[in-house]
């Protein structure tokens, strides 16, 4: 088990000392986010820029159109919503070589409820033209994806979890953006999930062979850019596609998948994820399980839709 955040305060120091020009943006966060390891590492490369992300975004872009390649560190919700204006405008509009470091995301936030858990940036970042949108499923993956993501000249948004996961990847692990990630093979029905989501599917999956039912697991942690065919050409296959995720079911993968395999290879996709509510303040076990993301659940919710 390991934290994406670890990873990102891990990776962000081996990148300062490959790239001189990767700079670390905070947003007054860094204990949490764990930007503060770069911090300690690169003093003089780390910039503290308050409780005011609508300014780090220009000052990011700006930085970016000198030559520097800036990582920002805050929560989730404060770019997507409290920043959405300058992320689109000064940002994604102008291509700037910007690298979003977005943690916190979805439920698991530390019991700060419905005011931080945003479970909508997906939606808006996906529909947001020139942007990239990743989101990990372990903390092999989020050094991967902040590797590729360093390297590539363009906005990135990086999807990142609070708390610890499984390790589910390899360490000699690359990522492919655009790639659908084949981790089980089944026959019955397929799961496809995304972030941190994707490690409780192969647990859901377990529970279903002991059901009988062999589902096929996979991860889409490149939700843009994605390589369409083989999102179709993997799920071919199944009669049947299940998506989950720690984001509204609207908009999000769910929506993604339905999309394509609507215009490309019609057949049932059913979306488990956040309905049209907002979250609340709980433990983690307690709020997988309230919106059916936990391996358990989301059995359950498969065996009943099969069953009908």
């Amino acid at each position: 088990m390991k934290a994406l955040r670890d990873a990102f305060g891990e990776t962000l120091v081996e990148l300062g000392g490959e790239y001189p020009n990767l700079l670390v943006l905070d947003g007054d966060l860094a204990n949490s986010t764990k930007a503060d390891r770069f911090e300690a590492a690169y003093p003089d490369r780390f910039l503290e820029m308050g409780i005011a992300e609508q300014n780090m975004l220009g000052v990011a872009a700006g930085l970016a159109f000198l030559g520097f390649i800036p990582w920002l560190s805050s929560f989730t919700v404060f770019f997507t919503h409290r920043a959405a204006d300058p992320l689109r405008m000064l940002v994604a509009q102008t291509k700037a070589n910007v690298k979003i470091g977005a943690a916190y995301s979805g439920l698991l936030t530390g019991y700060t409820g419905k005011t931080h858990q945003d479970v909508e940036d997906l939606a808006i970042v996906r529909a947001m033209p020139d942007m990239a949108v990743l989101a990990p499923l372990d903390a092999i993956e989020t050094r991967a994806m902040m590797r590729w993501a360093t390297a590539y000249e363009g906005p990135v948004y990086l999807r990142l979890a609070r708390d610890p996961s499984p390790i589910v990847l390899p360490e000699d692990y690359r990522f492919e953006a655009g790639r659908v990630l084949e981790l089980k093979k089944g026959r019955d029905i397929a799961l496809l999930g995304t972030g941190v989501e994707t490690p409780r599917l192969l647990e859901a999956a377990k529970l279903l062979s002991a059901e009988g039912l062999e589902a096929g697991v996979y991860h889409l942690g490149s939700i843009k850019p994605l390589d369409e065919d083989d999102l179709v050409r993997k799920l071919r296959p199944y009669p049947r596609v299940f998506t989950a995720e720690e984001h509204s079911i609207h908009g999000g993968l769910g929506g993604l998948v339905a999309e394509v395999l609507a215009a490309h290879d019609p057949k049932p996709v059913v979306r488990i994820g956040i309905p049209d509510t907002w979250g609340e303040s709980a433990p983690n076990d307690w709020l997988l399980d309230r919106y059916g993301l936990s391996a358990q659940r989301v059995a359950e919710r498969v065996l009943k839709e099969v069953k009908q």
